[in-house]
């Protein structure tokens, strides 16, 4: 009988259900704004893609994200100190709490993105909090032998959300932009009741105290790595990216410098928050590397995407720019099914084949998946593309599952809090690296091509040499922006003042729905072959490092041996 038969058979798959739900709901959340962003800027009454409001775009997108991926190791240790299933339902309430004070919002300009800004924050710590002790609760909670499928439902529940999100939003925020937050609340509070009466703590405490030094450090190091990397992507001093700015240069020279420092401090305290010695057990390091390489090619794919979509095909097809959003949502969803069939599945066999063949396999089809994205030409047939995003998704569901799956059973029973939330850092920090590499590459090649493209696409529509050479000189961000918030570009990068002094059929050109997917089309290309290349290169990278990861290990359970015959396939 394992740990999880001290409360019955059926505890396991209560704390399956409900752990479920709670990641589901910090995952949407991580995703929810992307598509609701135009309708919550018009709420709130501020224009995003003005120069000085550019932070509040960026940290209302981002600020979520930053947050769940610095506190999650905290929070996880935290778990293994007072209890996981405590520091879990304490996450129900502070998300519950701050997606209430999201939806009651009743300032606008600045001070109403603040208010949004700080509570997205304060939401991030609660979805920290859910996603830092989930993984290690259903390890506590099922047997060795059939973690894989468990852990498979979870993870690719909370990979799913972030897609769910996408669509979610777009559905609500049209009807009322405060929807997309409030519809957490009920969900919220149901999940946290249910949490409270429940679930149960089936690990023994350490008691050990808490690293306060390698906490600090760690969290403020990394998040200044963070505000370096997505400032990077805009423009400073004339050139179309800044990573030459001395606020990026400083912000990465310094949250570097504590990230050394927080791993000296991690070797020589007593009790470290970051478990350094986990990264002996092989199936461990090797198992948290191809998570890390699987979520830098996984990332900034969604925006990219995305940008394809609202930006080019859907305004050829007859998509109003405005409905593009949800719209984008909608046409993404194979990727959603792939991550939702391949699962469950790859998690249940690998239970009894290992980890290894699974995981390796599906990065490998991952890497072939971006390979036919880049021989799609930009006008590209729905049912090819739809074909792609099914093979996408369930390359990497068939990685996701039986990965963590190996990552949560290499580790040792007092350490699965700690080395959970270790793993899920790498994850969900890699996912913000990506979006900054991404962005990077993809305005890398839009830059050499973009400004002259502009400039005789313009002046043959009779725009003035003035107001033409002011569109091209725009940088290349702000254009993707305007796309992917469902602005209609070229209105909102020309004025109306402009725009009413062409003669009507320019006008009407102009702001037409074939104009601007034309004209962007073979500049977008360029950068999308640059960042399909580098998500190949992560793929196939995070495929040996699998392949490297050894035969299937399972720690040894202080509530129950592990038979000869589970350790090793």
């Amino acid at each position: 009988m394992g740990g999880a038969d001290v409360r019955g058979e059926r505890y396991k798959w209560v704390a399956l259900t409900n752990t479920t739900i709670g990641v589901l709901l910090a995952t949407i959340d991580s995703s929810i704004m992307l598509i609701a962003m135009p309708d919550i800027f018009r709420g709130i009454q501020l224009d995003p893609l003005l120069p000085e409001n550019s932070f509040y775009l960026l940290w209302m997108i981002l600020g979520y994200l930053v947050t769940s991926s610095v506190l999650v190791v905290s929070v996880g240790r935290l778990g293994d100190l007072f209890g996981r299933v405590r520091m879990y339902n304490l996450g129900f309430v502070i998300y519950t709490f701050a997606s209430l004070m999201l939806t009651i919002d009743w300032m606008t300009g600045h001070a109403g993105a603040i208010w949004l800004l700080l509570w997205r924050i304060v939401q991030g710590v609660g979805g920290a909090f859910l996603v830092g002790n989930s993984g290690a609760i259903l390890t506590d909670a099922f047997p060795p032998r059939q973690r894989g499928l468990a852990l498979g439902i979870n993870n690719v529940a909370g990979i799913s959300g972030t897609f769910i999100g996408l669509v979610l939003g777009g559905l609500l925020a049209p009807i009322n932009w405060r929807l997309v937050f409030l519809i957490s609340v009920p969900c919220g509070v149901f999940g946290a009741v249910w949490a409270y009466r429940r679930l149960h703590d089936l690990s023994k405490r350490s008691g050990e105290p808490i690293d306060w030094l390698g906490n600090v450090t760690f969290a403020v190091g990394l998040i200044l790595v963070m505000i370096g990397i997505t400032h990077g992507i805009q423009p400073h001093g004339g050139h179309t990216m800044g990573w030459t700015s001395p606020v990026v240069v400083g912000c990465l020279a310094v949250g570097v410098a504590l990230l050394v420092a927080f791993g000296v401090i991690e070797t020589r305290v007593r009790f470290p928050m970051f478990r350094l010695p986990l990264f002996k057990i092989r199936a461990f390091t090797f198992g948290t590397l191809s998570t890390f390489l699987s979520a830098l090619g996984r990332g900034g794919l969604m925006f990219m995407l995305i940008i394809w979509l609202q930006g080019i095909w859907l305004p050829l097809h007859g998509y109003s720019f405005e409905s593009t959003p949800l719209w984008a949502g909608i046409h993404m969803l194979p990727l959603t099914v792939g991550f939702l069939a391949a699962g469950p599945v790859s998690g249940y066999l690998s239970d009894r084949f290992g980890a290894r063949p699974f995981a390796t396999a599906g990065m490998l089809a991952a890497a072939m998946t971006f390979v036919l994205l880049e021989l799609l030409p930009i006008d590209f047939p729905y049912p090819a593309f739809a074909a792609i995003l099914l093979l996408n998704g369930l390359a990497m569901g068939c990685f996701a599952s039986p990965n963590r799956a190996a990552v949560m059973n290499s580790l040792p029973v007092s350490h699965r809090g700690a080395g959970g939330g270790m793993n899920s850092t790498f994850q969900n920090s890699a996912q913000v690296f990506s979006i900054g590499i991404f962005f990077s590459l993809m305005i890398t090649g839009l830059a050499a091509s973009l400004p002259s493209t502009l400039t005789s696409g313009l002046e043959a529509h009779h725009v003035p040499p003035a107001a033409a050479a002011a569109v091209a000189g725009s940088p290349p961000v702000s254009v993707l922006f305007a796309a992917f918030l469902g602005y209609n570009p070229m209105q909102h990068l020309l004025g109306n003042n402009v725009i009413a002094q062409l003669p009507p059929a320019d006008a009407a050109a102009l702001t037409g729905h074939s104009f601007f997917p034309n004209l962007i089309a073979g500049p977008f290309q360029a950068g999308l072959h640059i960042a399909f290349g580098f998500a190949i290169a992560a793929c196939l990278i995070a495929a040996g490092a699998s392949a490297f990861r050894g035969s299937r290990y399972v720690a040894a359970e202080l509530e129950t041996p592990v038979p000869s015959h589970e350790k090793a396939s």
